[in-house]
C-alpha cells in the first residue's frame, strides 16, 4: 500500500510539472507567432506582383514584420477565398471588390477599420475620393483602404490604322469616326475586325456606351431596371449593329476567346480595356510594338463617360495578428506607398494627387454600376 500511495503521488507530480512544462511552452509559442508570425497577403494579380512585392519587403525592413504575398488567379480567387471564410483561414490582408465587399461585410468576415481610422495619423478616407471610400461603407462602418481608382481606355493597332491611312483615335472622336474606321479596319480575308464588344463584359465595353447616351443599367434607388429605357436600347442597337455588319468578331469568337487574346493576336484592331491592364498589354511584345491607348469616343450628344470602380485592401475579421495587420493596411493606404505603386505602374492608385498618368488624362465624366 505504501508503495502504492508513493508511486501514485510520484505519477501525479509528474503529471502537474509536465501540464506546467506544457503551457509554459503553448505560452511562448503563442508569445513567439504573435511578435514573429508571417502575415499572409492575398491578391489575384501576377502582373500587379512584382510592384506590391516590392513595397512589401521596404515595410518589412521598417516593421520587422514578415508579410507572404500570395497570388491566386481571378478565376480561382473568389472560389478559394470562400472556402477559407468557411474554414476561418482567410489571408490576413487581402483584395477585396466592391461587388463582393457587401456579402463579406455583412457576414462578419472583415475587420471593422472605424475605430482605428479615427485614430491614425496616416488612414485618412479624405485623401481619397468619396466615391471609392463608399464602395466599402456600410452601416456607418469603413471596412476596407481604397487601393486604386481604375477607367476606361480605348486601346487600338496603330500598325493597322497606319496601314488603312487612318489617323489615330482622340479626344475629338465620336461614335460615327469609332463606327467609320471599324469598317476600314474590317478586313474578312485576313480574319481581322474593327472593333470588339464582348457581351458578358459591361465595365470595359457597352456599358459605357449606354451611359453616354444618357441610358442608364440600373436605378439609383436600385429598384428599377434601365434595360427597356430608349436611351439605353438606343445605345444597345448601336453595339449590336457592329456585329451584324460583320466589323466586330461573332459570338463564336468572342465566346472561346477573351478581349486581351484577340488585342494580343492581331484580330481586332480596337477594343475597351480598363487601366488594370496596362502591365499586362506593356509587358506583351506584340501590344508593346503595335498599340497604344486613347479616351473613349463621345455620344452623337457630345458626352463621355468612363465607367469607374476601385478596389480595397482588407483585414480578416479574425486574423490572429490584428495590431500587425492593421500597420500593414496603414503602410498600403499612406500617400508614400501609394505614390510608389502609382510609379511602378501597378495601378491609378486611389489616394489624392498621387498618380500622374490619371492627371494627365482629359477629364472624364465617370459613371459607377455600385
Amino acid at each position: 500500500m505504501k508503495t502504492g500511495r508513493i508511486f501514485l503521488m510520484v505519477c501525479i507530480a509528474v503529471a502537474v510539472i509536465g501540464l506546467a512544462a506544457c503551457q509554459k511552452k503553448q505560452g511562448q509559442a503563442q508569445g513567439a507567432s504573435a511578435g514573429n508570425g508571417t502575415l499572409t497577403l492575398g491578391l489575384w494579380d501576377t502582373n500587379q506582383e512584382p510592384g506590391i512585392s516590392a513595397v512589401i519587403k521596404e515595410f518589412t525592413e521598417q516593421t520587422g514584420i514578415k508579410v507572404s504575398v500570395e497570388v491566386t488567379p481571378w478565376d480561382q480567387y473568389w472560389t478559394l477565398l470562400e472556402a477559407a471564410a468557411t474554414g476561418g483561414s482567410l489571408p490576413d490582408v487581402f483584395w477585396m471588390h466592391s461587388n463582393q465587399a457587401q456579402r463579406y461585410g455583412s457576414a462578419g468576415m472583415l475587420m471593422d477599420l472605424t475605430g482605428r481610422i479615427s485614430q491614425s495619423s496616416i488612414a485618412d478616407m479624405a485623401n481619397f475620393p468619396g466615391e471609392l471610400v463608399g464602395l466599402f461603407l456600410m452601416n456607418g462602418k469603413q471596412y476596407a483602404i481604397p487601393k486604386d481608382l481604375d477607367t476606361i481606355g480605348l486601346w487600338y493597332n496603330k500598325t493597322y490604322f497606319d496601314e488603312a491611312g487612318l489617323s489615330y483615335p482622340d479626344e475629338n472622336w465620336t461614335w460615327d469616326d469609332l463606327k467609320a474606321a471599324a469598317r476600314k479596319l474590317t478586313d474578312s480575308a485576313k480574319g481581322r475586325y474593327g472593333m470588339d464588344f464582348r457581351p458578358h463584359d459591361c465595365q470595359q465595353g457597352w456599358g459605357n456606351y449606354v451611359y453616354e447616351n444618357n441610358g442608364f443599367i440600373i436605378s439609383e434607388d436600385k429598384k428599377k431596371s434601365g434595360f427597356d429605357d430608349p436611351k439605353t436600347i438606343e445605345a444597345m442597337e448601336w453595339i449590336v449593329s457592329f456585329a451584324k455588319e460583320g466589323i466586330a468578331p461573332p459570338l463564336t469568337i468572342t465566346a472561346e476567346n477573351g478581349g486581351d487574346s484577340l488585342l494580343k493576336s492581331g484580330v481586332i484592331a480596337m477594343s475597351g480595356f480598363g487601366s488594370w491592364m496596362l502591365s499586362d498589354f506593356r509587358n506583351n511584345e506584340y501590344v508593346a510594338a503595335n498599340c497604344d491607348v486613347a479616351v473613349l469616343p463621345k455620344s452623337p450628344g457630345g458626352k463621355r463617360v468612363s465607367i469607374y470602380n476601385g478596389l480595397g485592401w482588407v483585414a480578416a475579421a479574425k486574423t490572429p495578428y490584428p495590431e500587425e495587420a492593421w500597420k500593414l493596411l496603414e503602410f498600403l493606404g499612406s500617400e508614400d506607398t501609394q505614390r510608389k505603386l502609382s510609379e511602378r505602374g501597378v495601378a491609378i492608385s486611389a489616394f489624392k494627387g498621387t498618380s500622374q498618368p490619371c492627371r494627365q488624362l482629359p477629364r472624364l465624366q465617370r459613371a459607377s454600376l455600385h
